[in-house]
Parts: C-alpha cells; sequence; structure tokens
C-alpha cells in the first residue's frame, strides 16, 4: 500500500467566505486552518474583540494532489493559489510559524511586501544583514539589489522575505 504524500495548499475563496470554506472543508474530512486574528473594535458605545481572518480570501488545506478536485469543488472556493503553473505548496514550518505567531500576538496586520526598482531596502538575515542596498530588479520571490556602503557595487540576489523596506 503506498503513503500518499499530504501537504499544505492555500486555498483562494470567495469574498469574506474564508470562516465559511473552514467550516465546510473540516466538515468533508479535511484537516484545514483559517488563520484568526483578534482584533479590538471599537463602536461608538462599546469596544470588543473579534476573530477575523488574518489573510483575506485565504484558508490552507492539508491534502494530497488527488484530493485537489474535491476541495476545488467545494461551496465557496475559487480556486488554489497558483505558483509557477501549479498549486501553490505552503512549508509545514510556515503554518507553524503562522500558528505560534497568532498565539502570542494580537491585533496582528498582513502586509504583501511590494518592492520595485530604485527603492532602498535593509537585508534582515545572512551575511549581509543589516545592510541597505537599492532594489535593481524584483524577479518572482528574490530581489537584485546592490549594495553600495561598502565603497563597490556588489550584485546580489537575496529572498524577498529577507529584505524591508527603508522609509523615508
Amino acid at each position: 500500500m503506498q503513503v500518499k504524500e499530504r501537504s499544505w495548499y492555500a486555498v483562494y475563496t470567495k469574498p469574506r467566505w474564508e470562516k465559511k470554506v473552514y467550516s465546510l472543508l473540516s466538515e468533508s474530512g479535511f484537516e484545514a486552518y483559517c488563520p484568526l486574528n483578534k482584533v479590538r473594535k471599537k463602536w461608538s458605545d462599546r469596544v470588543k474583540w473579534l476573530e477575523e481572518p488574518l489573510f483575506k480570501s485565504y484558508v490552507f488545506v492539508y491534502i494530497g494532489e488527488d484530493e485537489q478536485t474535491k476541495v476545488r469543488m467545494t461551496n465557496g472556493v475559487v480556486n488554489f493559489v497558483y505558483w509557477l503553473g501549479r498549486p501553490a505548496i505552503v512549508l509545514d514550518k510556515e503554518i507553524q510559524i503562522i500558528r505560534k505567531f497568532l498565539n502570542e500576538y494580537t491585533d496582528v496586520r498582513a502586509e504583501s511586501l511590494d518592492l520595485e526598482a530604485n527603492e532602498k531596502i535593509k537585508i534582515q538575515r545572512g551575511v549581509l544583514m543589516n545592510q541597505e542596498a537599492k532594489v535593481v530588479k524584483v524577479l518572482n520571490n528574490k530581489v537584485k539589489v546592490i549594495i553600495e556602503s561598502i565603497g563597490y557595487s556588489l550584485v546580489a540576489v537575496i529572498e524577498r522575505s529577507n529584505a524591508i523596506l527603508v522609509r523615508k
């Protein structure tokens, strides 16, 4: 008997259907995860803590490739999130980091890092940690940068997640 390999996939949902899709997937026997963020909402007469999806229109599901059609047919699911022409696989350690982060913090905001050429960034990890650099080109999940502060123009390709934008 062959063991079917399972992975985490990101599923794109209809707007504001994240919790419903999570419930439907769970009821169908799939392991699903909808990261919920505790947010403090203030009205004129009261303050209340609510749980809102951290990633708008996204839910994660742990399945094998052979189960993708059944997930895609779930009410509220638009499609899988694709990367390089295939449904994007999310690493287990990334799901664990999201869970841990949400357990430790409230009122979290998820922001995509949109970088453009000529912007200044600061490198967060690795040999070039804390160095400022200028973005030359953005390539999918990598950024090509020039490090000018050391008297030479060194060109390095770094992971996009390893860069933070330097505010002017």
